[in-house]
Parts: structure tokens; C-alpha cells; sequence
């Protein structure tokens, strides 16, 4: 009887998650990882190149998995693009602290390594954004051609520093459930949609008292 293959990509990340939890530290090498763990090295490299890879498709995993559970909700189809852009979000957060230990390891404290890391997270937001259709607001419907052709360019990039803000945020959120995380995210994706649909002062206003009481407020 042929030996059945136990190893996954989803193993992987147990294992690899596993590891770093109870060492405080990514695996010396490959080799090592795998006899360890009972399996041939060559099963490593049919789903991953490196362990930096394994961090990258973790972050991925993560997000991709976010947006199928939003979808999976038949709610989601009469959602505005604002709601389903907060729906993916608040999934996405809950998984990262369910995971929350290990995805800190992850991504520590050195945004170069993060900006390294997150390319292929990047890509995957992005085209998540392109599936949201903001052609029904009204600021977009009545600006001039290359005003619209700034916001197709920009939109993405725009999205993605606010997403990366909304994971920085996180790391150092120390509320209970993280719910200043929820927060940090709702009226800051609200003032965004504000300013596009041209209604801003009021938004403005409460977004800088929150992100003002945050920074400097006393210990």
C-alpha cells in the first residue's frame, strides 16, 4: 500500500506557527524543520521556497480566506462597497488575533522586513479592491476625466497605505478585544468614503480628536 502524503501547505503553517510560538524564533533551516516534524525535506519545497515564503502565503491565507467568508454570506450582494470593504476587514482582524501571537512573530517590528513580506499580500488586496465598484458615487460620476483617471490610479495604493495603518494599529492596540482596532478602522474607512462623496468636516474632525486621543493621551 503507497504511503499517504500527510504534508499540506496548511500543515506547514500549523507546524511553522507551532514552531515559532514555542522557540521565540524561526527554524535554523529546512532540514532541520522537517526532520523534526517527520517529514522529507523535498515535501517542503512542493509548496514553499524559503520560510520567508511560508510568512508571505500565511498573510495571503489569511486575507484570501477573509474575503470567501465574506462572501459566503448572500447579505453581502446588496452591500454598499463600503459595507463589504468593512465586512472583509473585521473578518480579516479576527482571524489575525485568533492568530495573534504567532502573526506579531511574524511580522515584528522592522517595517522593511513587513514591506518584504507583504508584496504578495499587496497584490491580493489589490485585486480585491478592483472587485468593489465605486462608480455610483456621486463626487466620481461629476469630476472632470483626469480627475476620474487619478482616482483609478490612486484608489488602490490609497486603500492599501490605509490597510497597512489599520495592521500597525493593531500590533500596538492593547484594548480590550482589540476593539480600538475596530474603531481605528470604521471611521477611518468612513471619513475616506466622506471625502470622496464631499462631505468631510464633520468626519475630519472626529477621526483627529480619536487619532489625537490615541497618540499623545497620559498612561
Amino acid at each position: 500500500m503507497e504511503k499517504e502524503n500527510l504534508i499540506t501547505a496548511d500543515k506547514i503553517f500549523d507546524l511553522y506557527g507551532e514552531y515559532i510560538l514555542n522557540h521565540g524564533e524561526r527554524p535554523k533551516n529546512i532540514y532541520r524543520f522537517a526532520k523534526d516534524n517527520e517529514f522529507e525535506e523535498k515535501d517542503f519545497y512542493d509548496y514553499f521556497s524559503s520560510f520567508e515564503q511560508i510568512e508571505k502565503s500565511m498573510l495571503v491565507n489569511l486575507f484570501d480566506k477573509s474575503v470567501a467568508l465574506a462572501s459566503e454570506d448572500h447579505i453581502s450582494d446588496k452591500m454598499s462597497s463600503k459595507e463589504k470593504l468593512l465586512n472583509v476587514y473585521f473578518i480579516f482582524f479576527e482571524n489575525m488575533t485568533m492568530n495573534r501571537s504567532s502573526v506579531l512573530m511574524i511580522l515584528g517590528n522592522d517595517k522593511l522586513h513587513f514591506a518584504k513580506i507583504s508584496n504578495q499580500l499587496k497584490e491580493t488586496h489589490r485585486h480585491f479592491i478592483k472587485t468593489l465598484d465605486f462608480n455610483d458615487w456621486s463626487i466620481i460620476k461629476e469630476a472632470k476625466d483626469d480627475v476620474k483617471n487619478f482616482h483609478e490610479k490612486a484608489r488602490e495604493e490609497a486603500f492599501w497605505i490605509h490597510f497597512v495603518s489599520a495592521i500597525e494599529f493593531w500590533k500596538k492596540d492593547t484594548s480590550p478585544a482589540f476593539e480600538k482596532t475596530d474603531v481605528f478602522i470604521e471611521k477611518t474607512i468612513d471619513t475616506g468614503f466622506e471625502l470622496m462623496d464631499n462631505e468631510p468636516l464633520r468626519k475630519v474632525v472626529d477621526l483627529g480628536k480619536f487619532l489625537f486621543k490615541e497618540k499623545f493621551r497620559k498612561s
